[in-house]
């Protein structure tokens, strides 16, 4: 069991030092992935604001239980 996970950490390990070093290399790596996070957040912050807003904010308790009742039993 033990040599398992010793594997599991030896294979892991080379892969972060794969990635690791190529990225080093890269001359534009850096930035890349600034812009790849940046394009992510701007991507689900769009998202959350514009289609996924909190259907039970604003409710009190009883308003809530009722609501989440209502979705559960009706069919879609």
């Amino acid at each position: 069991m033990q040599t398992q996970a010793i594997t599991m950490r030896k294979v892991l390990a080379s892969i972060y030092h794969f990635y690791a070093d190529g990225f080093k290399q890269m001359t534009w790596g850096r930035q890349l992935w600034w812009l790849i996070l940046l394009k992510a957040i701007i991507l689900f912050v769009v998202l959350r604001v514009f289609f996924f807003r909190p259907t039970l904010a604003g409710k009190s308790e009883q308003e809530k239980i009722e609501h989440v009742g209502m979705q559960l039993t009706t069919n879609h």
